[in-house]
């Protein structure tokens, strides 16, 4: 029966693993369309650091449609009741149109709050409250979060005070508030494996071709927009250490070079962990060793077999 359907694929993987290329591949053949599940490539001004590679929605055919990617402007904080919130509107319109989402990215945090059905709120600023928390140092207050929330999902919430605040903020208010229910997802979730050192050998390829090509031009620009350093910071991985190697703080590039790709590696092994702690909590992934199209393609077709 259609309700009993898949009704959403889900293309994961660790970065560099090539889930980009596999996803498009994949919705091309399905006609389906991309919903992306990465927290950096929502910010217009991110393109080479955060991997957006939009060539690749272009190449090998028709072109595919994509979502969730330049939908704010780093004046704008976006997190994951946000990223929730819009993906069930994509995901809805999608299904309306009898079209297939295809779910590309390695955001564990973003995947899990749409295919577990996170039960979030929209909680509006407090200035009240907030004016109370202001005289809280920040060790009390990640205290308090742990307090409301003691499986906390996003722990880069207790890496800044205003993220640390909002949290206790949407914590409070949803002890009174019912969550709005959300869509029922039926997925189908390939996972994109490689060997951890044909794994490293792409990421080292793929930072060297970024810092090649504008990596550390887009990072100068933005500083020279206004976007602060600290902001930058908050971003991660590239835009930490191509602000701090332009203030001076890594000297030269092969020092870059060697330290950012260290930080990857050690953020795809994370996000490696991520994945395999969803399997534990009932996530049924189906790997696929090296992005092999063939084997992804008649994954999908047994999973649709099987139903």
């Amino acid at each position: 029966m259609a309700e009993d359907l898949p009704n959403t694929l889900v293309v994961l993987g660790p970065t560099a693993s090539g889930k980009t290329s596999l996803g498009v591949t994949l919705a091309r053949w399905l006609g389906g369309e991309i919903v992306s599940a990465d927290s950096r490539q929502v910010y217009r001004e991110l393109n080479i650091g955060s991997g957006k590679d939009l060539h690749e929605y272009e190449d090998g055919g028709a072109s595919v449609p994509y979502h969730l990617i330049d939908v704010v402007g780093l004046d704008s904080e976006f997190n994951v009741f946000e990223y929730q919130r819009q993906f069930f509107e994509v995901f809805e319109d999608l299904r309306g149109k009898d079209v297939l989402p295809v779910v590309v990215g390695g955001t564990g945090l973003y995947l899990e709050s749409v295919l577990k059905g996170y039960r979030m709120v929209d909680a509006s600023e407090d200035v009240a409250f907030r004016a109370e928390l202001a005289e809280e140092s920040p060790e009390a207050l990640i205290e308090r979060l742990r307090d409301l929330k003691p499986t906390l999902h996003n722990t880069t919430d207790t890496e800044d005070r205003s993220r640390i605040v909002r949290a206790i903020e949407i914590a409070v208010y949803a002890q009174n508030h019912e969550p709005t229910p959300t869509p029922a997802l039926r997925p189908i979730i390939l996972g994109v494996r490689w060997p951890r050192p044909e794994l490293h050998e792409r990421i080292g390829r793929r930072l060297k071709a970024r810092l090649d090509n504008g990596l550390v031009e887009e990072v100068e620009a933005l500083l020279k927009a206004g976007v602060s350093p600290e902001r930058l910071r908050l971003l991660g991985l590239e835009y930490r250490f191509l602000t701090e190697f332009l203030e001076g703080r890594i000297k030269n590039r092969n020092d870059l070079y060697q330290k950012l790709r260290a930080a990857i590696v050690s953020f795809a092994k994370r996000q490696e962990t991520w994945f395999r702690r969803m399997e534990r909590k009932g996530s049924a992934i189906i790997w696929v060793e090296r992005g092999d199209l063939d084997v992804a393609r008649a994954a999908v077709e047994g999973a649709l077999r099987s139903v």
